[in-house]
């Protein structure tokens, strides 16, 4: 459907027990008799439709159904297809946007994805108000953030998902429309050294904020208004796939239309402490919205790279080793592939799926980007050595280590639904992505230096020098 020359996603409704239209219910049939439709906000365009599609009119033939003092409609004759809509009897449909003047409640927004979320959304929505509560722990950087430090849209909040009265207190002061979870433990090797911390951040800090939600908006009637959770999760839940047979000299599938990948009912198989705990997450998020109907829709995306990545991740890792002419520690054969999503492609997927996503479903974000960590490596060393004009940084430093227990093989996502009903693609290629990155922490090597210092060159010691 097109409205004002722009593609908006048809989302489906139907009539409660209370005689409230709910979001994300199935279409069904209903009598809409007497029937006041409560609970829109002016973003939610609203149509009525007659048995069929071609003799579409904005409610003059429903007189006794009233609407909210300037809901919008949209204008007669509108191009609806058959597959957008049932055509069984009266169905009522709305056209979800974005909420204008949004307040987004962004938990871990100091953190790697978190941080270019917040300046994605302050740089594409000019309406949008960001409050980041962070923990501060060693991945949480405020420098991330220095940029917007003065914007008036952006609040900072030091506290931690975990404490109960700070989350409560901080919806109650900012009543956000949205609140997206990012706030986790997200590194393998550090939950398989303390697996206990991943669990109490991941896990129950999850809960603690699925509570402090449930309670701040419940409306007394089992409603939760319009307000939309989203937990950000991770394509590790899947737990791991077969290298195919065919692969190309950069790991990635050599036929794509016969490869397996992860699809959002690919069974849940964690396989790391990290990994248990976010899909733990995920199911608290499901049971949560499946048992209360609260407002909650989960993303899994593949691996993230981009700005602003704290260096324990392979790629800022490599790049930081590189420049330093330090060894460049590649776990077992080096083959395991993963599928690599630039982080503002991420932040795009999160953005629309929160508005417009269907709540209580799951949508897989990926880059169709599959390569082995390997040719990422040798990728890192080849573009450091030209842009800094170094031939010290070459393949010698490449250092192969013991490989990490319970190494998953392969990630591959299949990010059909997000496409399909969101219209989400990834906008950039692996090989664009990579040289921005990597121009950009040569660019920062005060960031770098900064984040590199005191505990992590301690923690960095014990995880990969003495291998």
């Amino acid at each position: 459907m097109y409205v004002a020359g722009q593609r908006t996603q048809v989302r489906a409704f139907s009539v409660s027990a209370r005689g409230v239209i709910d979001r994300n219910c199935v279409l069904g049939q209903a009598d809409y008799a007497g029937m006041v439709i409560s609970g829109l906000r002016p973003q939610c365009l609203c149509l009525f439709l007659r048995t069929q599609p071609s003799q579409l009119r904005t409610n003059d033939h429903f007189p006794s159904v009233r609407l909210p003092a300037g809901t919008p409609h949209l204008s007669p004759f509108c191009d609806v297809s058959k597959t957008d809509i049932d055509c069984k009897r009266f169905n009522v449909l709305f056209l979800r946007e974005r909420t204008p003047m949004a307040t987004y409640l962004v938990t871990g927004g100091a953190g790697f994805s978190g941080s270019n979320f917040v300046l994605y959304m302050l740089r594409k929505h000019a309406d949008a108000r960001i409050v980041n509560l962070d923990a501060l722990t060693y991945a949480g950087n405020l420098e991330n953030l220095a940029s917007v430090e003065g914007d008036p849209r952006y609040t900072f909040v030091h506290a931690d998902i975990r404490d109960a009265e700070a989350v409560a207190a901080v919806l109650a002061e900012h009543d956000p429309d949205y609140v997206i979870n990012f706030a986790a433990e997200s590194h393998v090797d550090r939950s398989i050294a303390n697996p206990g911390v991943f669990a109490d951040t991941n896990v129950m800090g999850t809960v603690n904020l699925l509570n402090c939600c449930r309670a701040a908006w419940d409306d007394g009637e089992g409603g939760f208004g319009a307000h939309r959770y989203l937990q950000v999760g991770t394509d590790e839940v899947y737990g791991t796939l077969a290298i195919p047979e065919a692969i190309n000299a950069d790991g990635s599938p050599a036929d794509p239309e016969r490869t397996d990948y992860f699809r959002e009912d690919t069974p849940l198989c964690p396989h790391s402490p990290y990994s248990a705990s976010k899909t733990s997450a995920d199911l608290f998020v499901k049971a949560y919205h499946d048992t209360y109907g609260f407002p909650a829709v989960i993303t899994r995306c593949s691996n993230n790279y981009g700005p602003y990545q704290f260096p324990e991740k392979l790629i800022p890792l490599m790049i930081n080793n590189a420049v330093h002419h330090r060894a460049l520690p590649v776990y077992g054969d080096g083959l395991n592939v993963r599928d690599w999503l630039y982080v503002d492609d991420h932040c795009k997927a999160i953005d629309m799926v929160a508005a417009g996503g269907r709540l209580g479903e799951v949508y897989n974000v990926g880059g169709h980007n599959e390569r082995a960590n390997i040719y990422i490596v040798k990728t890192i060393i080849a573009e450091a050595a030209r842009a800094t004009g170094d031939d010290r940084i070459s393949e010698d430093l490449i250092t192969y280590v013991a490989d990490r227990a319970g190494h998953d093989r392969r990630y591959g996502m299949a990010p059909d639904k997000i496409r399909a009903e969101l219209g989400w693609y990834p906008e950039t290629p692996y090989e664009e992505g990579i040289v921005k990155t990597i121009r950009w922490y040569l660019d920062n090597p005060e960031w770098v230096a900064n984040v590199t210092s005191g505990a992590y060159q301690d923690y960095y010691e014990k995880m990969y020098a003495n291998k």
